[in-house]
């Protein structure tokens, strides 16, 4: 079995990435494969907000993502750059830039791109849903 990490650049709503992404993610661990870790890049870092409200009949990615990294245990990083600029910001950078709050979720951490480079050199394949 294979050693899998996947980059996902896709907007959470605007696009079939994230669905993608999420669904192949399953499907690999279904068929016994190891996720090591999901990297969100770009505009692919919005749907590690906390305050996604998506309408009823629509899946909500930010719970879907944290349901499957707690149940098996996968590590969800956003890029702490791509976060920053698009006001995805944790508890320790509200306070570094002055912010009056945070809104991450929990399930997702925010680092830099050596993380991204790590899991490009430890995972047998990094798959790119845009």
């Amino acid at each position: 079995m294979a050693t899998f990490s996947l980059l996902v650049t896709a907007n959470p709503y605007s696009s079939q990435g994230q669905f993608s992404a999420i669904q192949f993610a399953k499907t690999l661990l279904e068929q016994g494969h190891q996720l090591m870790r999901v990297f969100f890049y770009a505009d692919g870092v919005l749907v590690a907000s906390r305050l996604h409200a998506p309408p009823a009949d629509e899946i909500n990615l930010t719970k879907a993502w944290a349901k499957l990294a707690i149940e098996k245990d996968i590590e969800l990083v956003a890029c702490v750059t791509a976060a920053n600029k698009r006001g995805i910001v944790n508890a320790a950078e509200a306070e570094r830039n002055a912010l009056t709050g945070d809104n991450l979720d929990p399930a997702f951490a925010i680092s830099g791109l050596g993380q991204l480079t790590e899991a490009m050199l430890e995972s047998d394949r990094l798959i790119t849903f845009g």
